[in-house]
């Protein structure tokens, strides 16, 4: 149920920059508020008040409020009007009470003279109450208004007490200041004719509001009468057995029980559990709403609580569901690794082709103990779970886990994860050698193997620029031989020999 704080009061006061002590309207309106209470002393400026939609019982703590004009309180569940009186006749010595300390504490004036006469107090200034719908049978208590000089209007319709005969003409005499009641308009000769008849009618209206008395005293008994034995009920569902229907003697075994148990009672059962348990709330709801009640002050509190009662266990199944996570998917159903950062962690991944090796670079938090990290390295995917959030991360390339390796920095604690690539081992920052083959093999393959190039034609005219392929001719140079060969000269007896005189034999 809700109460007026101060906290209730700064929230509904922005309009007043959240200062309460100078605020002169102030709205706490359908609050669930059961009691009027501290804002005659947090708030003694104020000229209009709404507290209309609440649970208040009794008009209490507003004597204090001089310059409150505007009060409403319908829809609440006041049975009586209280507490509102404007002035109060009080003959005494000041030498009784030197200091009169007392008599401004309560809001009393101070006299001129040795002696106090009328002082004022309460709502002076009151002007406009409105009481609609609420539990008021006690219809003489309107006469506790009569001092409010300044009272114009008074709602009263929807209370018990406006279905009395002689209702409106007991309320048009006895407060002679009106000139609204319930929204309509008091004539001359209206107040002029309630005045002829007002004898009877106040005998008439007392008889009413006697039996209505003896009826809400029934209504209060029954009430109680229900509200033990609910509580008793309530008493026997708490110390009914355990949750599965049984008493345990032995706490160790069901205990171990539900440990063994634990990896079945996953997130479908769960769920299956709070189905039933809404089922059992639908039906209680049901019977509740379906129950006959009679519209009383109690049954407004009883219809509040079961609306709260109703509303907790929803904010309870909600926050159990908020709880029960479904796990994370990290890997598909036909294999395929997902790339997850729960996390939410800086990271780079590095393909090192100098190396043939891929690198990533995670940034962990720099002050967690490193034996909260956990690397799996898997051919496609590396997972990192830290803190048991997991990071993982698909591979482009396939990788050799067993050749892989990781390693925290101690200044920013980043963790550093190499991952050789399948088909070549890496030792250090040298490659193994692979097997060579001679230069002339190699040759031989290029040559054979080099395949031809089909150039196309295009239409000479067209071309921007001289054709530098045809200056000069290509010229094959063959490779130098190492060792020096021995010159082999041309026999006569060739054929294609032919020796020329002029030239001078070879020494």
């Amino acid at each position: 149920m809700g109460r007026i704080t101060e906290d209730l009061i700064r929230r509904n006061a922005e309009h007043n920059d959240c200062v309460i002590f100078s605020l002169e309207e102030l709205s706490l309106h359908q609050q669930e508020i059961e009691r009027l209470e501290h804002i005659d002393k947090w708030c003694r400026d104020l000229k209009i008040l709404y507290l209309q939609n609440n649970l208040i019982g009794k008009i209490e703590n507003v004597s204090k409020l001089k310059k409150l004009e505007y009060l409403n309180l319908a829809l609440n569940n006041i049975e009586r009007i209280e507490n509102l009186e404007a002035s109060l006749q009080i003959h005494f010595s000041t030498s009784e009470y030197p200091s009169l300390q007392d008599v401004t504490d309560f809001g009393l004036t101070r006299p001129k003279h040795g002696h106090l006469g009328p002082c004022f107090f309460g709502c002076e200034w009151l002007t406009k109450l409105d009481l609609t719908v609420n539990f008021i049978g006690e219809l003489s208590s309107v006469k506790t208004l009569t001092h409010n000089i300044h009272l114009k209007e008074l709602f009263l319709m929807g209370n018990p007490c406006a279905d009395f005969e002689g209702y409106r003409q007991f309320v048009v005499v006895t407060l002679q200041q009106l000139k609204w009641l319930d929204g309509k308009e008091i004539e001359r000769s209206e107040r002029i004719q309630a005045l002829q008849n007002y004898a009877a009618v106040e005998q008439q209206v007392r008889e009413q509001e006697k039996a209505y008395c003896l009826r809400r005293a029934k209504e209060k008994e029954e009430a109680q009468r229900k509200l033990e034995e609910e509580n008793k009920s309530e008493d026997k569902k708490k110390s009914s057995p355990g949750f599965d229907g049984r008493w345990y003697t032995d706490i160790h075994t069901a205990c171990s029980s539900a440990m063994e148990n634990q990896d079945h009672l996953q997130v479908p059962e769960t769920q299956e559990q709070h189905n039933t348990k809404t089922s059992d709330e639908i039906e209680d709801d049901l019977a509740f709403w379906n129950k006959p009640s009679l519209f009383t002050p109690e049954s407004r509190l009883e219809t509040l609580r079961h609306v709260e009662k109703q509303r907790k266990a929803q904010d309870k199944l909600s926050e159990k569901k908020k709880n029960v996570k479904p796990p994370r998917k990290l890997i598909t159903e036909d294999g395929k690794a997902l790339n997850v950062n729960e996390a939410k962690l800086d990271f780079s991944l590095k393909d090192d082709e100098k190396r043939n090796q891929i690198i990533l670079d995670l940034a962990v938090y720099r002050y967690m103990d490193t034996s909260l990290i956990e690397v799996d390295v898997q051919p496609t995917y590396v997972r990192v779970m830290v803190k048991g959030k997991p990071f993982q991360l698909a591979l482009s390339t396939e990788v050799q886990p067993d050749s892989s390796s990781a390693k925290r920095s101690q200044t920013t604690g980043h963790l550093l994860i190499c991952m050789p690539k399948v088909g070549e081992i890496i030792t250090g920052c040298q490659r193994t050698p692979m097997t060579v083959k001679t230069t002339s093999d190699s040759n031989k393959k290029q040559t054979n193997s080099r395949p031809r190039i089909e150039r196309l034609e295009v239409d000479p005219s067209k071309h921007s620029c001289p054709d530098v392929s045809t200056i000069v001719q290509e010229k094959r140079h063959k490779p130098k031989k190492m060792e020096s060969q021995p010159q082999v000269e041309p026999s006569e007896e060739d054929p294609d020999f032919d020796d020329n005189p002029e030239v001078p034999p070879l020494i």
